[in-house]
């Protein structure tokens, strides 16, 4: 396969309320995150969901950091897609757990890319 990136799945357990429904917070929080890891961060757009819960993302130069936290469960879903050699996407998620107050995160990393038997054929339209 030709790598092209790497993506992270997260579930980030036991967060603190007053964080995750704070969307100045989860903003600043999930830019720094992109800088931790070493991202340069080139526009993000946050949505606050009434009563409770914020979704966004923060686009990057080497990909994206997407968000939507459920602060009644202490609950966030994470998405951290990085691509290239120059980011770490497991550096935004332990910045992440961290500065959500988490309890636990259960994450998976998968590798993005082109198989190297498709890189000759066609793209089909279904």
């Amino acid at each position: 396969m030709k790598n092209l990136g790497r993506h992270v799945l997260a579930e980030i357990y036991g967060c603190d309320f007053d964080i995750l429904n704070n969307i100045q917070k989860v903003e600043r929080i999930m830019i720094n995150a992109a800088l931790e890891a070493g991202a340069e961060v080139r526009e993000f757009v946050f949505h606050k969901f009434s009563p409770q819960g914020i979704s966004g993302v923060v686009v990057i130069s080497e990909s994206h950091l997407a968000i939507h936290t459920w602060p009644e469960l202490g609950y966030a879903a994470v998405d951290v897609f990085t691509c290239g050699d120059k980011v770490d996407p497991w550096d935004a998620c332990n910045y992440l757990t961290e500065h959500f107050d988490a309890k636990q995160i259960s994450a998976t990393e998968s590798k993005r890319g082109i198989p190297n038997e498709a890189k000759q054929k066609s793209v089909v339209n279904m």
